[in-house]
């Protein structure tokens, strides 16, 4: 391996660690978008991540389309069907994540997958093949760090970043536990309950991101039914990060059929939201 070659490998383990870094040199919080890989159907999401791309995006969440998503409301639920309708396999959402190195090899990806999915195969091999396609980190909905011991093994092994989910129902003694254990970055649930398009931020917002900071120094980022510019400046205001997923996907099922308008209105928003993580 030449110097060069070296260089580029740790450039790219610590993607995350360069998008958070960039975003706050900016005077801004990052932007985290979601999308589940293969919805519509694989080539137009390929379409749907150039464009998330283009419109600012400084991380993006790769939903891996699953028949059981546990922690999802209607709109990823359905987003996850038209997937796996589709014919989506995991074979093709690892290429999609190759097509887009070809292109970008800047911006974060991180899977936002479940457990069975990685496990049914071979969990070692599973993380080995995500990392060698081009995934940075994963977030896995139904695995706690306490029942993750090899989980947390094979991605030290393979140089992924591992994303743990605290909620408002974390107690604060166990926060810090699950800090320790996240190596890309903390994803605040603000909301109990399932994902999908909320009108209002939480009302304790400030107090569980302050009782979060006080515990870790980790990139934190906050999610779960933003929508608007409004609740992402506030976001913004208070966490390194804030996260988008339905309203986001809200603009494939409201256009299908036509990609050239899913690109369009999922670019206006995108970039609308993404406007809004100004802080100073």
């Amino acid at each position: 391996m030449t110097s060069l070659d070296g260089f580029s490998m740790a450039w790219a383990m610590n993607r995350i660690e360069s998008a958070f870094s960039k975003a706050k040199s900016e005077g801004r919080s990052a932007f985290v978008s979601y999308v589940c890989a293969g919805d519509p159907d694989i080539d137009t999401s390929l379409e749907v991540c150039r464009t998330l791309i283009k419109s600012g995006v400084d991380v993006m969440e790769l939903g891996v389309p699953f028949s059981d998503p546990l922690a999802d409301g209607l709109t990823n639920q359905l987003a996850a069907q038209r997937a796996l309708e589709a014919g989506t396999t995991q074979a093709d959402v690892f290429q999609l994540v190759r097509n887009i190195r070809k292109e970008n090899d800047e911006v974060p990806i991180v899977f936002y997958t479940y457990y069975n999915l990685m496990f049914s195969n071979g969990l070692d091999q599973y993380i080995a093949d995500a990392k060698a396609a081009g995934v940075d980190g994963l977030l896995v909905l139904d695995l706690p760090p306490e029942e993750a011991e090899d989980h947390m093994a094979s991605c030290e092994k393979h140089g992924m970043k591992t994303v743990f989910l605290i909620a408002p129902t974390t107690p604060a003694a166990r926060v810090g536990f699950i800090a320790k254990h996240a190596t890309g970055f903390i994803y605040y649930v603000s909301r109990t309950g399932v994902t999908g398009v909320r009108e209002d931020l939480a009302d304790d917002l400030n107090e569980m991101v302050g009782m979060i900071r006080e515990a870790t120094d980790k990139p934190l980022v906050v999610g779960f039914g933003v929508s608007k510019r409004e609740q992402v400046k506030t976001i913004c205001e208070l966490a390194d990060g804030v996260v988008v997923g339905s309203a986001i996907v809200n603009t494939i099922k409201d256009n299908l059929g036509d990609t050239a308008a899913i690109t369009s209105r999922m670019g206006e928003l995108v970039s609308d939201l993404v406007a809004g993580t100004k802080v100073r």
